[in-house]
């Protein structure tokens, strides 16, 4: 059985990431190494992660670099990538591991859904559209064997759609495993910023990141966007 290792990239997530790990140990119990990549939180989530984790390591803010940082302190040889405000189903070691063994594939992602409702037709086109594509996102907890995520060349360092990057770098290497069972994520981005907004914010920082945009100008865009 491959070894698995969950890495988490954080920044002041205080609020969330005792839960976020909590929900992670029964995982633990059964082998799983759980690996916290801090960006230099000043609201002590470090602190807070410690005891519930393997690993607490600090790395650059950003969350490329945070989870290149983990990859390359971990030791199982299939990587997960998590956010902390992402749930995964109690079984997803198995699902993972038996997944990619059963299918010859090297990497690949969950469908979504999001907490609370009234989202449940944006969570199913983001599912199609991944599965149309090819392409993952951070939502859908990414995973992918350590041979393949060095062969890609890991997580390009920019501000935003490093896993859409990612992405395409794997779709070279072989198509994703596209997991039907679902995780869970929070709403709390399209709740604040609105549904229909959101959306389109995201149509748009994605066509122009195809388009050849710097993904600094977009991250600030997307930035901007938050805070009004």
């Amino acid at each position: 059985m491959s070894a698995l290792s969950i890495i988490v990239p954080v920044w002041n997530e205080a609020g969330e990431i005792e839960a976020a790990l909590r929900a992670l140990a029964s995982l633990r119990r059964r082998g799983t190494e759980v690996i916290v990549v801090d960006g230099g939180s000043s609201d002590g989530t470090a602190e807070l992660a410690r005891p519930l984790a393997d690993r607490v390591i600090a790395a650059p803010r950003g969350r490329s670099l945070q989870m290149n940082a983990g990859a390359a302190l971990a030791r199982g040889d299939v990587l997960l990538f998590l956010h902390a405000d992402t749930r995964l189903p109690d079984d997803a070691d198995c699902l993972v591991r038996d997944g990619l063994a059963k299918s010859g594939r090297t990497w690949g992602r969950f469908d979504v859904r999001f907490d609370g409702g009234g989202l449940a037709l944006i969570a199913f086109m983001m599912n199609l559209r991944s599965r149309l594509t090819g392409i993952a996102t951070g939502d859908q907890a990414m995973f992918v064997t350590r041979a393949a995520f060095d062969a890609a060349g890991g997580f390009p360092q920019i501000a935003l759609m490093e896993d859409v990057a990612l992405s395409a770098r794997l779709k070279r290497l072989g198509p994703p495993l596209c997991l039907g069972a679902r995780v869970t994520t929070s709403a709390r981005r399209w709740r604040t910023r609105g549904t229909l907004r959101t959306v389109l914010l995201m149509w748009l920082l994605r066509l122009r990141f195809f388009l050849g945009a710097d993904p600094a100008k977009l991250a600030r865009a997307y930035g901007y966007a938050a805070e009004h």
